[in-house]
């Protein structure tokens, strides 16, 4: 039986229309195994063609230059041939009726010197994360990495910038800022990363200019209206964040402050683990923040068909996005409105290259009942 539920309403996102609230969330996918880490047609292009039925595609983390680079095989938007790559992806989604963002990324300290031809890596501070990289031998632990000077900084944003500017000449619909899950301006948000004494650290202010900085960058290339910013303020314990005091108030301060801006999105993350115990964490991100953002509201993380709708119904978010069950579901949206069971996903194939546990999911032949 077909299920009509607030999830599946069309949604106008400033300059375009969303067929549905159902957002496929970015993945690092680890398939852009070719020397120039080209995202191409036949491979990415398939991957987010089969998954078009979403209301808003965001793409896996595309770095901004080589020194964003910590994963294997990541695909990037900061040389030409990326730029007609991922054209070719874009065309291939627009095509099949699909809206797509690509995500802008760089890693900061959570990379390792095997990317950078044995450099350490940047970061706000000279701290270790005590993590690991995901290498091309591996998983290898973290190292302490370069105290980014202020040069550093201001070349990164124009890395952004020019990211941004390529973003659009690739095509796509808008962009997402990665700051989230632990990467670079995760990194300078985070007292226990950041511990800076001049401009770029100290108070919550400081904390946020580089991210500050880099959409203003940004929004002189990209218009307002199609830049998104993906958050997770109770993340800890993981990629090398733990949380303190000033954690939550600084998102606080960065969202309300968001609000002089026009843009597309913010993109909130549900904490990753259990933060019960965690004494400065909020446990329920979308509640907290709905109230204190006036634009799109977007929230992720763990959420079904029955609760996405649900966190709309309650208007505590405007749009849901889904992650794994939309690797091993290209039909995903199908399957929520038909009332399909969800065919699980296989975790070793998440970032093998190849076709493999990537476009090989296939659909569900639908009997549909009207």
């Amino acid at each position: 039986m077909i299920t009509k539920n607030k999830i599946f309403e069309a949604y106008q996102l400033n300059n375009i229309i969303l067929k549905n609230r159902i957002v496929m969330a970015p993945m690092t996918r680890s398939r852009a195994a070719n020397k120039g880490k080209v995202a191409t047609a036949e491979l990415q292009g398939e991957y987010y063609k089969q998954r078009a039925t979403a209301g808003l595609i965001i793409t896996e983390g595309s770095q901004v230059s080589e020194e964003a680079v910590g994963y294997v095989n990541t695909p990037g938007i900061h040389t030409e041939e990326q730029v007609e790559g991922w054209k070719k992806v874009v065309d291939k989604v627009h095509k099949s009726g699909g809206r797509i963002f690509i995500q802008l990324w760089h890693v900061g300290r959570m990379s390792h010197p095997d990317f950078h031809n044995g450099e350490l890596p940047l970061a706000p501070s000279a701290l270790n994360p005590n993590a690991q990289s995901y290498t091309p031998d591996g998983f290898k632990d973290t190292v302490t990495p370069k105290e980014m000077t202020v040069e550093d900084i201001k070349r990164t944003v124009q890395d952004f910038k020019k990211a941004g500017e390529n973003a659009m000449k690739a095509g796509f619909d808008g962009i997402e800022i990665h700051s989230s899950n632990g990467y670079l301006f995760h990194q300078f948000f985070n007292g226990t990363s950041n511990v800076r004494t001049d401009e770029y650290g100290g108070s919550i202010e400081n904390r946020a200019r580089f991210f500050f900085e880099t959409l203003d960058a940004l929004k002189e290339v990209v218009p307002e209206e199609k830049i998104g910013a993906r958050f997770n303020p109770s993340l800890d314990g993981m990629f090398g964040i733990t949380m303190d005091e000033d954690t939550i108030p600084t998102f606080e301060y960065i969202i309300k402050r968001l609000n002089d801006y026009n843009l597309a999105y913010i993109h909130l993350s549900e904490p990753f683990t259990d933060v019960s115990e965690v004494k400065y964490a909020v446990k329920e991100i979308a509640r907290h923040f709905r109230p204190l953002y006036d634009g799109t509201l977007m929230i992720n993380t763990g959420f079904t068909y029955e609760t996405g709708n649900d966190v709309i119904v309650k208007g505590q978010a405007d749009l849901v996005a889904y992650g794994k069950p939309f690797i091993s579901n290209p039909d995903l949206v199908d399957r929520f409105m038909y009332s399909v069971p969800l065919a699980e996903w296989d975790n070793d194939t998440f970032y093998t290259p190849g076709k493999e546990g990537y476009t090989d999911y296939p659909k569900q032949e639908l009997q549909v009942k009207l």
